[in-house]
C-alpha cells in the first residue's frame, strides 16, 4: 500500500469517526426541529466526505499495486531519485484557460438557474474539452 492511498484511508477513517461523534452529539443535544433530534445536513455532508476519501483511497490503493516502486515510497530514497521526465504539458495552450471560462459561465447558470445560461456553459465546457483533447490532432493551419 503506497503513501497516497494510507494518506486518504487515514482521512476517510477520520471523518467517519467524526460523523458518528456529529450524529450522537446532534441527537443528544435535538430538539424538536430535527428529524430524530439529528443536524442532517452535517451529518451527510461529513459521511459522504468519508466515503469520497474511502473512494479515492481505493482507487490510489488499486494503482499504485499496478507501479513500480515508485522514489516516495522509500525509506533511503535521495531527491535526485524522483528526477526525470514527469509528462508532456503544452507551455502555449489557451484551451486550459478557456475551459475555465467554460466552468465559471455553467457555475453562474447552475447559481442563478438560467437554463440558457447553463446550456452554453455545458456546450462551451465540452467544445473547450475537446478542443483540448485534439489541439496536437489537428493540422497546425487549423489552430
Amino acid at each position: 500500500m503506497g503513501t497516497g492511498s494510507k494518506v486518504f484511508y487515514a482521512i476517510g477513517t477520520f471523518l467517519a469517526l467524526m460523523a458518528v461523534f456529529y450524529i450522537l452529539a446532534t441527537a443528544w443535544i435535538g430538539e424538536d426541529a430535527y428529524l430524530f433530534g439529528v443536524e442532517w445536513v452535517g451529518a451527510v455532508g461529513l459521511v459522504l466526505a468519508a466515503v469520497m476519501s474511502f473512494m479515492l483511497a481505493g482507487y490510489l490503493d488499486i494503482t499504485e499495486r499496478r507501479m513500480d516502486i515508485v522514489p516516495e515510497d522509500w525509506e533511503e530514497a535521495e531527491i535526485e531519485d524522483g528526477a526525470g521526465v514527469l509528462g508532456f504539458f503544452s507551455p502555449s495552450s489557451i484551451w486550459p484557460f478557456t475551459m475555465s471560462v467554460a466552468i465559471c459561465v455553467l457555475g453562474l447558470g447552475i447559481a442563478f438557474w438560467q437554463l440558457w445560461l447553463l446550456v452554453l456553459g455545458a456546450v462551451f465546457l465540452i467544445w473547450a474539452t475537446a478542443m483540448l483533447s485534439l489541439q496536437y490532432g489537428i493540422p497546425r493551419e487549423k489552430h
